[in-house]
């Protein structure tokens, strides 16, 4: 049975974003996949669907939208990807950090990725993150899904959420590569003992540590069952 700290944790975490690298697929397949999520078993998990602002205009009107605007372009539900949080914060915009992509220099360390988050959490503003977190705890994976693809160490999208929910912990959560340093229960979430409340984890996911975006919602579902969280 899926643990309430779990379900507090996952609930709408992924922003689907099938039409970036390294997928790069078409907006009618990424529209296809989208709607299938939304109607399968995990749409639980599902948050909304991304795409370029020079592509709005052939998405389908019913679509949750998660859109990737000019950086400081002012607009409602904004994430500015920048270090300037005190500027968003002035501003009552939300924050967002690539935590990868395609080549390995792409990923930031885990001190600017905790420096970030704490920034955040210290100023009041809200985050998500995108590219690179296919794989919920820091491992060593092929970037791109070509054939002999180079491989990189990956920030694991548990070890970023679970760092904004105990922000205080964030750098060393950053850098756990073993799934057994976290656990799930009703009442509570942890790492190596520092834990959260499951009513506090999920006012953390609304309010705070809102979501990432990730070409494939399937890669992390399925990484999520095979640790069995799901």
């Amino acid at each position: 049975m899926l643990a309430r700290s779990a379900k507090a944790l996952f609930s709408r975490l992924i922003d689907y974003a099938g039409l970036f690298p390294p997928a790069a697929l078409s907006m009618a397949d990424a529209v296809r996949n989208y709607d299938a999520y939304r109607r399968g078993e995990h749409a639980w998990m599902l948050g909304r669907f991304v795409v370029p602002a020079a592509k709005m205009g052939e998405v389908p009107g019913d679509f949750p939208l998660a859109l990737v605007a000019p950086p400081m372009e002012v607009m409602d539900d904004v994430y500015v990807e920048t270090d300037d949080i005190d500027a968003l914060a002035a501003r009552g915009l939300r924050a967002k950090i690539r935590t990868g992509g395609v080549t390995a220099d792409a990923f930031p360390d885990a001190a600017r990725v905790a420096g970030f988050i704490a920034r955040c959490a210290e100023r009041g503003v809200a985050f998500k993150a995108t590219a690179g977190l296919h794989h919920p705890i820091r491992c060593v994976k092929p970037l791109t899904y070509e054939a002999n693809a180079p491989t990189g160490t990956m920030h694991g999208f548990v070890n970023v959420f679970m760092a904004a929910a105990l922000v205080n912990h964030a750098a060393t959560i950053l850098m756990e590569t073993d799934a057994r340093a976290f656990e799930f229960g009703d009442d509570a979430a942890s790492w190596r003992g520092h834990s959260i409340g499951t009513e506090d984890l999920t006012r953390v996911r609304k309010e705070f540590a809102i979501s990432f975006g990730s070409c494939s919602f399937d890669e992390p579902v399925a990484d999520l069952k095979e640790l069995g969280w799901l």
